[in-house]
């Protein structure tokens, strides 16, 4: 039950926001390296996808707003790579592909973290200035963490430096406009989130954290095995689909090379 309050309060919110973007709200994509899946089964508890050999993409992604910049995850890392070279390479760094779009480092106000997985926080420690926003509940996982786990080594400024971090419950209003929109959708780990970014031209943009991994699982519901808790993955996916549809949002799912390359070839945006 309380699940279910949680999910309406959060419909509400999104339902209270302006439908209109801001005009100077611009979205860009890209890699932020690339992980073999050798066995697709492992991301469908009902046996779908079983031996299927799979590349995914981790993506990263830049909102521009007039208030600030957020970056949204930050991929895998050089030292994460190493460890399985065979099955994981590290993009080129975040701080290059910045120069791109004239930014530096000290120019992303914000790190908003889908979940606390390591192909998701990868290039964070580059951007210590940053407000981190991150699930509360994946916070709270994180600090449990032994201080040598590569997830919380990966956080580190916001762990155990002054770094400012912002453990969010429920919905994110990210620059108090309705334009960027940071979503609970637990499941997947216990404060998985996804993003929504409204442009003026472009419409609504659904960025899916880890809700799906690649396309063809979207349609079948897919739960991997992995996941935290398959329930409440299952009234995330309620939750996703209904923001798809009532806005009409263009649904980029971030492991997905083909949904990456639908995009605005980088630094190209959406606006």
């Amino acid at each position: 039950m309380r699940l279910i309050a949680a999910i309406l309060i959060a419909a509400a919110t999104i339902g209270a926001a302006p439908l209109q973007a801001p005009s100077g709200v611009r979205l860009s994509a890209f890699e932020c390296g690339r992980l073999v899946q050798p066995d697709l089964g492992r991301f469908n508890d009902t046996m779908l996808f079983a031996g299927e050999r799979r590349e995914f993409a981790a993506g990263c992604f830049i909102v521009r707003h007039p208030k600030g910049v957020l970056l949204w995850d930050t991929g895998l890392s050089a030292e994460m790579a190493a460890r399985a070279p065979d099955r994981m390479t590290a993009g080129q760094p975040i701080a290059e592909r910045l120069k791109a779009l004239g930014l530096t480092p000290a120019d992303v106000t914000h790190v908003g973290i889908s979940h606390y997985h390591a192909d998701h926080t990868g290039g964070a420690r580059a951007f210590p200035d940053a407000n981190l926003l991150i699930g509360a509940k994946d916070w709270a996982a994180v600090q449990a963490m032994a201080g040598d786990d590569p997830q919380r080594a990966a956080l580190k400024p916001w762990t155990d430096g002054p770094a400012k971090v912002t453990p969010v419950t429920g919905d994110r209003d990210v620059f108090g406009d309705g334009s960027v929109m940071m979503l609970t959708m637990p499941g997947h780990t216990p404060g998985h989130s996804a993003l929504l970014v409204r442009t003026a031209r472009n419409g609504a943009v659904l960025i899916s954290g880890d809700q799906y991994h690649f396309r063809e699982n979207r349609p079948v519901r897919g739960v991997p095995t992995f996941n935290a808790s398959r329930a409440e993955t299952l009234a995330s996916h309620d939750r996703f689909e209904g923001i798809a549809k009532n806005l009409k949002a263009r649904v980029v799912i971030q492991h997905d090379p083909r949904d990456l390359a639908a995009l605005p070839a980088f630094p190209k945006e959406l606006d």
